[in-house]
């Protein structure tokens, strides 16, 4: 338990720690003066961006509906009951593992829009105005009814340095957003996917343009599925450890135009998704998957290790292309230059009716069909 009397100097040394010292970055360290003199969350008369120290037992909602656009919110460590709306550019940013945020005690006052609907941290624009630069980052969310981080109609978002555990649905998810990066995360434990990546969750339609999304150096572990990355287009997702999920990576798509792919997935290690998870209506039981293609196009599979992924289900094997549940089929996916092996049913298996899905350079011992080896 950490003092709500949080000494002056050391919040100076933590800002001190945080901004190099130029001209700029003094007058962020002047902003936090004015900030400890007129309470948390007071903004600081100052053309630079403030930070905005919470100490445990204080509000980090309060500090950022009083925070101006740009400003930082610097979480302290300690655990904090509340869900958080963000609705403007700020950065908010904890001191790693330290700084935890789990759902409010029930009772405790109005919620917000965010709690009401089971997240953890929601950023949140809208369809007329999308919210630009916010940056959430070195802090751990647990337990949410929904998702650790949910974010909707954002350009420019970053996760970074996240660990999102225990939430029942998704770890970070978002929608309807472009040119995001989520990178150095932890998603573990969460019931659906660590990672998700929607065009939107509530409504038919072709996939979103990312405008070059990077979901890149997550470790996604004890999930349903690592990532699921649906009804999207043009990004990359790279370098990410997924094991110990039923599942490691869906792509997926439909028969809505334009079509989810045009991305590359490359240097991800998929090993061991060898947990057991029931069938629901959408999906069959999963277990043994490592990358999964469904409704997807000219998405490029590439210098991947996928191995040790053993199961019994349709989607089971190292890397599976699969029609998906409407009936859409894999077209022009180069699957190349990967290490699939150990994997069963087989390392490589083209179980749809696709066309134009090319299998190149890949060490692996069994296809399905044969020959793909």
């Amino acid at each position: 338990m950490y003092p709500s009397a949080y000494p002056v100097w050391r919040i100076a040394q933590i800002a001190h720690n945080f901004w190099f010292m130029t001209n700029r970055q003094l007058t962020c360290l002047a902003s936090i003066s004015v900030v400890m003199a007129t309470g948390v969350g007071a903004a600081a008369p100052s053309a630079g961006a403030a930070i905005h120290p919470v100490r445990a037992g204080e509000s980090i909602q309060a500090a950022v509906d009083a925070a101006r656009p740009g400003d930082t919110i610097l979480v302290l460590p300690g655990t904090y009951q509340e869900s958080v709306l963000i609705t403007k550019r700020l950065t908010l940013r904890g001191m790693g593992a330290r700084t935890v945020i789990t759902p409010p005690a029930a009772g405790t006052g109005a919620a917000n829009a965010c709690a009401k609907a089971g997240n953890g941290i929601c950023v949140m624009g809208s369809a007329e105005k999308r919210i630009d630069g916010v940056t959430v980052k070195s802090l751990r969310v647990s337990g949410f009814g929904k998702s650790g981080v949910w974010a909707s109609d954002t350009d420019r978002l970053r996760v970074e340095r996240v660990t999102s555990e225990n939430n029942k649905i998704w770890g970070i998810a978002q929608q309807r957003s472009t040119r995001g990066v989520f990178s150095d995360n932890t998603a573990r434990n969460n019931g659906d996917a660590g990672v998700f990546i929607a065009n939107m969750i509530d409504q038919e339609g072709g996939a979103t343009d990312t405008l070059g999304a990077v979901v890149r150096n997550n470790t996604l572990t004890g999930n349903r599925i690592g990532a699921t990355i649906r009804r999207v287009r043009n990004l990359t997702v790279s370098d990410n450890t997924l094991t110990g999920n039923c599942a490691g990576l869906f792509v997926v798509g439909d028969e809505s135009l334009p079509r989810a792919g045009a991305m590359t997935v490359q240097g991800n290690r998929v090993s061991d998704n060898n947990k057991f998870c029931p069938a629901t209506t959408r999906l069959p039981a999963l277990q043994g998957t490592g990358i999964v293609l469904t409704g997807a196009e000219e998405t490029l599979v590439r210098s991947n290790s996928i191995t040790n992924n053993v199961g019994a289900s349709p989607l089971s094997g190292g890397i599976v292309l699969f029609q998906s549940f409407v009936g859409a089929t894999n077209t022009n996916n180069v699957i190349r230059d990967n290490v699939v092996t150990g994997n069963k049913s087989a390392d490589l298996a083209n179980r749809g009716t696709g066309t134009g899905n090319t299998f190149q350079n890949n060490r692996c011992a069994v296809s399905e069909p044969a020959g793909m080896c």
